[in-house]
């Protein structure tokens, strides 16, 4: 039913963090503004969390030389990148952060995926300009990534 149930590779439990409420079965429907993917980190439980997981793989190593961050940009997961970037940068301020912006495909009516309307229009704009403002500032480089010309914005 989902990508995941295709995934072969078999992950480490400590790579993997789930945001319980926006599970495919979660209460609060999809993850679609770059706000709900910043008050995720509001909880200190989460913050706490995150940092337990990136220290256990920041310990593994001999030596750090930075981290690759891949991040949507259209939706909810903006958000979430941004504090995730925010937050290496300041724990580990003279490493470097290479961050992509992945942005989908735009079809002939201006998005890969069916609209319901100009607001869902509207939220993708906003979420792809305040990731890459987001992004950019706490990366030593942002660079955005898709496979058409336009940042997937018609």
């Amino acid at each position: 039913q989902v990508w995941s149930d295709y995934l072969n590779v078999h992950l480490h439990p400590k790579s993997i963090y789930v945001i319980r409420q926006y599970m495919h079965d979660g209460y609060c429907g999809c993850l679609e503004a770059f706000g709900q993917g910043e008050s995720l980190f509001q909880d200190p439980g989460c913050i706490e969390e995150l940092e337990d997981r990136l220290h256990f793989y920041v310990e593994e190593c001999d030596y750090l030389q930075g981290f690759q961050v891949l991040c949507d940009l259209h939706n909810g997961f903006s958000g979430v990148g941004a504090k995730v970037t925010e937050l290496l940068y300041d724990e580990y301020s003279g490493k470097g952060i290479l961050t992509w912006g992945l942005t989908p495909v735009m079809n002939s009516n201006g998005w890969i995926f069916p609209l319901q309307g100009s607001q869902k229009n509207f939220y993708r704009l906003m979420n792809t300009a305040l990731g890459i403002v987001h992004l950019s500032s706490h990366s030593s480089l942002f660079c955005p990534l898709s496979l058409s010309g336009s940042l997937g914005i018609k």
